[in-house]
């Protein structure tokens, strides 16, 4: 039973779909187990640049079969436009299966996401405003709609009408906001069936039938363990379980069935929206590894904020998630600083801390306590082996390994496909 949870070990944004593309030939499933159009994937193949957002990464290697679990909310327009924008490129996309019961992003998910968001003001969660949020709120006050919905419109419609009782009071009378009509909803949701139908499995049957069979299933989290809803920068995170039990519920597929947790980490740090980030860089530093890694998020084309590597984050991705191994990624983008800071534990009201502190507090007011190791200047994208790298790179890579607590078993030395060390097999 090989399965593999391939997960962010930091704020997101690392490199996942890399990760999960390069391992895409030599698995036979791909699942997304989590989140919705929040989350995105840029993966480079040879000189073609795709970028996903809720689709699963293998979608693009034509031996795997790509799935959408239960614990995913699918906005059906921004499905249909990614598998539209695929197969306009020659890309088959017809082996994907998306789960009867994930639940579907409706229309008026996204007005009460950007109509809150708005109201917040300087308390905004720095939500992409594309409904996820209210989604899985449904989910949780179960009045949610599923896929399976879709195919009978009696029970849809008492859905819709439901959900909306509750929301248009709050649209009308709080927000200010025309009421939604629930006929006019239902109608739209509907006119989605027919297309996903060809699509829509039990895949928790299937998933577990081909881990019986010895298959081998990739589980891929959006996000990042820092925004996971329970174990993230609480409030500001995201909706779902983006940490390695979210694999488990939100796929259907019991803990024993999982082999190796992947953690994938970025060479420094990322994050986008609000919320606390000791190691955050307004500099120079900070521009320049904006500049170098193009960071900028592909869902929401927002610039991220950057800072250097902590490793106080990746001991407690370790210990949140299980991991087994890491996946360090970008290494390429510090090539040419002479001096690499890395965090290496916080000062709290002048104690030193080497330990995510669990109160929120204490977080926001964590000031970074750096080491400083040697940088290089040579090319490493054309390296293959680790013996390839520069010996203050290899100390650099060593020196993550051990203040993180799990083996660095592939580095990438630059964005496209081949440009990846790979010191351990994963399967």
């Amino acid at each position: 039973m090989p399965a593999l949870v391939l997960l962010g070990a930091q704020w997101g944004d690392e490199g996942k779909g890399k990760a999960t593309d390069l391992l895409g030939g030599s698995v036979d499933y791909v699942v997304r187990y989590q989140g919705g159009n929040n989350a995105g994937h840029t993966v480079v193949v040879g000189d073609q640049k795709y970028a996903l957002h809720l689709l699963p990464s293998g979608i693009l290697t034509p031996e795997c079969t790509p799935v959408i679990g239960n614990g995913v909310v699918v906005d059906p327009s921004v499905l249909f436009s990614e598998l539209n924008g695929l197969n306009e490129r020659g890309v088959d996309t017809s082996k994907l299966l998306i789960s009867g019961n994930a639940h579907i992003i409706t229309p008026y998910n996204v007005t009460v996401d950007k109509v809150t968001e708005r109201f917040l003001g300087k308390r905004k969660i720095g939500t992409t405003g594309r409904g996820i949020g209210p989604t899985y709120a449904d989910k949780i006050n179960r009045v949610g709609i599923r896929v399976q919905d879709l195919y009978d419109e009696s029970i849809l419609t008492q859905k819709v009408e439901a959900s909306l009782d509750n929301k248009n009071q709050m649209l009308t009378k709080l927000y200010n906001r025309r009421a939604i009509a629930i006929e006019q909803v239902v109608e739209e949701l509907l006119s989605y069936a027919d297309r996903l139908k060809p699509y829509v499995a039990d895949t928790v049957l299937i998933l577990n039938k081909a881990l019986d069979d010895d298959k081998v299933v990739l589980f891929e989290g959006g996000q990042g363990t820092l925004l996971d809803i329970d174990h993230g920068t609480y409030p500001f995170v995201t909706s779902s379980n983006p940490t390695a039990g979210g694999a488990c519920t939100g796929a259907g597929v019991g803990p024993t069935k999982i082999s190796r947790v992947i953690g994938i980490l970025k060479a420094y740090t990322t994050r986008v929206g609000s919320g606390p980030f000791p190691t955050e860089l307004f500099d120079a530093d900070g521009d320049a590894l904006r500049r170098i890694g193009g960071e900028r998020g592909v869902t929401t084309g927002r610039d991220r904020r950057c800072g250097w590597f902590d490793a106080v984050i990746a001991r407690y991705a370790t210990r949140v998630n299980g991991l087994t191994d890491f996946f360090l990624t970008k290494l390429d983008v510090l090539t040419g600083w002479e001096e690499i800071p890395v965090c290496v534990a916080y000062e709290i009201d002048g104690k030193r801390v080497e330990e995510l502190p669990y109160s929120q507090s204490d977080f926001h007011h964590a000031k970074p306590i750096y080491e400083t190791l040697p940088g290089w200047s040579e090319d490493i994208t054309k390296a293959k082996t680790f013996a390839d790298l520069p010996k203050n790179a290899q100390a650099y890579v060593k020196a993550l390994e051990e203040m993180s607590g799990a083996p660095i078993s592939a580095i990438g030395v630059g964005p496209g496909r081949t440009e990846t060390i790979e010191i351990n097999s994963f399967i």
